[in-house]
């Protein structure tokens, strides 16, 4: 007698039931789709970063090799190498910037790597004109020539340290990869 009364009510909860479940496995099933784009995303940032390096490098043995006499007193544009310091203007982003660079040949673009990201870098020495940095004139940034030990853990006298003068180069490395990955890594170094 019991049977006759229900009149199908059990299938209908089923059937809403199932129709839950459905749209919460397409919603998981997104969830873990769009979780594995930006892993696979962070990746390739990643990989632009280490990819970098390679322009850092690069250029820091560029620097090395042209660091004698007078040669990085002028513009070296043909190496990526600018005497003078160069910003983006205010309210230019960096990509902007560096299709200015690109534009003037102020670009260096090595090899594609085994990434499959291609990385240029610029050179530019902190001074803000060209010219022997240690003249006033050019306006370098340069490290100190000299500093005291003065009140060190062995405070029986201030010791002088003197080392050589040393001109600082910002080297902005950009790397452009799969899935339009582009990225910017910069080093201060002193030489």
């Amino acid at each position: 007698m019991l049977a006759r009364r229900q009149k199908g009510i059990a299938l209908i909860v089923a059937l809403i039931m199932l129709v839950a479940m459905t749209l919460a496995a397409i919603a998981l099933v997104r969830s873990v789709d769009t979780s594995n784009i930006i892993a696979g995303n962070l990746a390739f940032k990643q990989s632009a970063t280490h990819s970098g390096d390679a322009g850092i490098e690069s250029a820091i043995t560029w620097l090395e090799a042209n660091n004698t006499g007078t040669n990085l007193h002028v513009n070296i544009f043909a190496n990526g190498y600018a005497a003078s310091r160069q910003d983006p203007g205010a309210g230019q982003s960096w990509d902007d910037f560096w299709a200015v660079l690109a534009n003037n040949n102020q670009v260096v673009t090595l090899a594609k790597d085994a990434s499959g990201d291609i990385v240029s870098y610029t050179i530019q020495r902190l001074c803000n004109a060209v010219g022997d940095p240690a003249s006033p004139s050019t306006g370098c940034e340069v490290s100190p020539t000299s500093g005291s030990s003065a009140n060190s853990s062995q405070d029986a006298g201030a010791i002088a340290l003197l080392y050589n003068s040393q001109v600082y180069y910002r080297i902005t490395s950009r790397v452009s990869g799969p899935r339009n990955t582009v990225d910017y890594v910069q080093a201060i170094v002193a030489l």
